[in-house]
């Protein structure tokens, strides 16, 4: 038997890694921090905001060692993707991709220990006193351990596995799901159920669908030549908004939280404290903008209009019809502000419908979530259906020696 006949398939291998990545977080997740009550979370049943904390959060009841989940280093992400993006901007010498992570582990550091803090305040301990002074600081260092550890297994994942770090969250909305659909009934599910079937089929249209913009390559020159063009999907950025959105919207959260504890008695800040969540007005709002900002946001950042018109002018190809240069460059930031836009509009639709009937009573509120998280859910295990395909199609080749 020849060295590669010997080797295990790489799709086998990478399924057998993330199996054992996914043991070692689930195995996390049911490892209670120091100190704190367990039974006082016993019989809880949560509502919009539980399964919005577990899309990105560790566990439901947010009393273990990944109560922090992925939330910090979400939040990192974005506001790295946001200085790298105004850094780099008009400057020839740009940030490297090791000072970017460095500066992103600083971040996600910050966001885990404020995180922490505040968490902290709302968990039920066994003890009190001064003792419990002590528990809370170690509380404390074991969640900020905990997002160590996510980001640790995340990284290994991404290199070694299937779903890079997005397969944490999956199984964060499959087991939120799976435990919302055994406590609800036949009955209440008919109309959420039938929403998230809505907004599984739209993913997919969005997710498959593409606008393509006629070209003229130099290089060339067959009957295929008027064939050209270039793609932009319906939703170039995919459901990742939904994941950063719901990071995000912790923002204001923990902002509101925070001055609550300086300021408790502030009665504007007690109201934005007890609006700011998904069961309400103001904070469905908050959250659909917050959707739409990074849904055109992410496609300026992905897509770059301004590279894809530089490297048009530096090759000699074209868009029909168009100048290199400047003109370009305005074409495709006006296309992809409204590809985004409407990417957006969609989203936001899909997921304020079920918002908007909870308000009517026309939802349980920890039914509200469920569109969301089957949107998710729907997106990731689209990419992750897409790697498992190439790498099958990897496995078809042999080798020549």
């Amino acid at each position: 038997m020849t060295k590669s006949e010997k080797k295990m398939p790489v799709l086998n291998y990478k399924l057998t890694y993330t199996a054992i990545i996914i043991l070692v977080y689930l195995l996390g997740r049911g490892i209670p921090l120091c100190g704190v009550d367990v039974s006082a979370y016993k019989g809880l049943t949560g509502d919009a905001e539980t399964l919005l904390i577990q899309v990105v959060g560790g566990d439901a009841n947010q009393y273990s060692l990944f109560t922090l989940g992925m939330s910090p280093y979400m939040l990192s992400m974005i506001f790295i993707q946001i200085l790298t993006v105004f850094r780099n901007a008009g400057k020839r010498v740009r940030l490297s991709p090791k000072r970017m992570n460095r500066m992103q582990l600083v971040l996600t550091m910050v966001f885990a220990l404020y995180q922490a803090v505040m968490r902290v305040q709302q968990l039920h301990f066994k003890v009190s006193g001064s003792v419990l002074v002590l528990v809370r600081t170690a509380a404390v260092a074991e969640m900020i351990a905990g997002v160590t550890l996510i980001m640790w297994l995340a990284g290994r994942n991404r290199k070694y596995g299937l779903g890079g770090h997005t397969i944490l969250i999956y199984i964060n909305i499959l087991d939120g799901i799976l435990k919302t659909l055994i406590r609800h009934s036949i009955l209440e599910l008919l109309v959420p159920l039938a929403v998230a079937a809505a907004v599984m089929a739209v993913t997919l249209i969005m997710e498959g669908g593409e606008k393509r913009i006629p070209m003229q390559r130099i290089s060339i020159y067959s009957v295929y030549a008027d064939k050209n063009y270039l793609a932009i999907k319906l939703n170039p950025v995919g459901i990742m908004p939904v994941m950063f959105s719901t990071a995000f919207f912790m923002l204001p959260q923990m902002a509101a939280a925070g001055l609550h504890l300086i300021f408790p008695e502030n009665e504007t800040i007690i109201w934005w404290q007890e609006n700011l969540v998904l069961t309400e007005l103001a904070g469905i709002r908050v959250y659909i903008a917050i959707l739409y900002v990074l849904t055109i946001g992410f496609a300026m950042i992905i897509i770059s209009p301004a590279g894809i018109a530089e490297q048009f002018l530096k090759g000699g190809d074209s868009i029909m019809n168009l100048h290199a240069g400047q003109e370009t460059r305005r074409y495709l930031t006006r296309q992809v502000l409204g590809i985004g836009f409407f990417g957006a509009t969609v989203m936001g639709i899909c997921l304020g419908i079920p918002m908007l009937l909870q308000l009517k009573g026309g939802i349980s509120r920890e039914l509200v979530m469920l569109p969301a998280s089957v949107m998710i859910l729907t997106g990731l295990w689209y990419s992750l259906d897409q790697e498992v395909k190439v790498l099958k199609s990897f496995e078809t080749y042999k080798p020549f020696i």
